[in-house]
């Protein structure tokens, strides 16, 4: 029965902390990203600090959902301060409740919100940052530019020059688009010519077409013949034209997923972000781990400054660990797999190894 009672508490104490330590984070990035709408829609007349609140508002959950494994680093720290301080684990483990408890039941709670993060809130981020995008995108001068895949293919809109460009390819296959029709106009959009083609290799922004079909305007074809092609394109510019993956909620990203894999795209960056998102509850418990160990293993006559300081270096020292492997596994040097969850496996070892260290302090 007490022991309902303290755990309640313990749950009651870590929450406040979360709350707060996550409206400190909002409100930091609120007055940052207001500063920086307000710097991007400078020279927009019609544009004001009401749009600006209301696309920071839309950006934010986005924001909050990648530092969130950060945020529980901090959060426990400051769970641990107050406990500590006020003495409350000492009568915590006078009532039987040791050390690997209280660790055990701050990582069960912060389980489960992990798991809210992943089924709930990251659908919510997801839509609210596609109409950040949308929104913001009915201001960017750079609209010539446009591309879309579904199960028909790869379509891009490009405009070079005075020519506006309409280019559809059935597949691609490395840096070759298979099965390509472009079709020219001029800035009225009256249809110029027509190219059709077995292939495309796609070299910088200069592609070579092999066999190319040349069709006029009335239909008639013109020659047949192997020519170069002058694009806004290379085939990084294509991939990076669908790298807003913080817009899509998970069904969404299976959908792309699916539809780059039928044109012959890389999946990759799709892969890696997917299992960042199903790892979010094992990442926030591995940061819950470690900040309690870090807690335990520090002196309390160490001020609440450094403590801090320790656990912002900890956290961007994981951040770059994680980069470095996402990177690895996005250019197809290590698997995919191991590039998101070795990191997490090493982590919880040395989480493990901590844990085993303090419980019996």
């Amino acid at each position: 029965m007490f022991n309902k009672i303290y755990v309640k508490h313990l749950y009651h104490v870590y929450t406040v902390r979360l709350l707060n330590v996550t409206l400190v984070f909002s409100a930091l990035i609120f007055i940052m990203n207001i500063l920086e709408e307000l710097r991007f829609f400078s020279d927009i007349e019609d544009i004001g600090v009401g749009y600006a609140i209301l696309l920071t508002f839309l950006n934010l959950p986005s924001i909050l959902f990648e530092i969130f494994p950060f945020i529980i680093l901090i959060a426990t720290q400051f769970f641990f301060i107050k406990f500590q301080t006020n003495s409350e684990i000492l009568i915590f483990k006078n009532n039987g409740i040791n050390n690997l408890k209280i660790i055990s039941y701050i990582c069960l709670l912060v389980f489960f919100i992990g798991i809210f993060f992943v089924l709930v809130f990251h659908f919510l981020s997801s839509n609210m940052k596609n109409n950040y995008l949308e929104f913001k995108n009915k201001y960017t001068k750079d609209n010539k530019y446009l591309a879309v895949i579904n199960e028909n293919g790869l379509w891009i809109k490009d405009k070079l020059g005075d020519k506006i460009m309409i280019i559809h390819s059935e597949k691609i296959e490395k840096n070759i688009l298979k099965t390509l029709v472009i079709t020219l106009f001029d800035q009225d959009f009256r249809n110029e010519s027509n190219i059709i083609a077995k292939e495309a290799i796609i070299t910088n922004k200069t592609w070579k077409i092999r066999d190319a079909l040349l069709i006029n305007s009335q239909g008639k074809i013109e020659n047949s013949q192997n020519l170069d092609f002058e694009t806004n394109f290379d085939y990084k510019k294509i991939n990076s034209l669908f790298s807003n993956l913080e817009s899509l909620n998970i069904y969404e990203l299976f959908k792309q997923r699916k539809d780059f894999e039928s044109v012959g795209l890389n999946v990759s960056d799709i892969d890696i972000y997917l299992h960042k998102i199903f790892s979010i509850p094992i990442s926030l418990v591995i940061f819950a781990l470690l900040s309690s160990i870090l807690m335990f293993q520090i002196k309390l006559k160490k001020s609440r400054s450094f403590i801090l300081i320790l656990g912002i270096l900890l956290s961007v020292s994981i951040y770059y660990i994680d980069y470095f492997f996402g990177l690895l596994g996005s250019n197809n040097k290590i698997p995919i797999l191991l590039a998101i969850w070795l990191p997490n496996f090493i982590l919880f070892l040395s989480c493990m190894i901590g844990v085993v260290n303090i419980n019996e302090k």
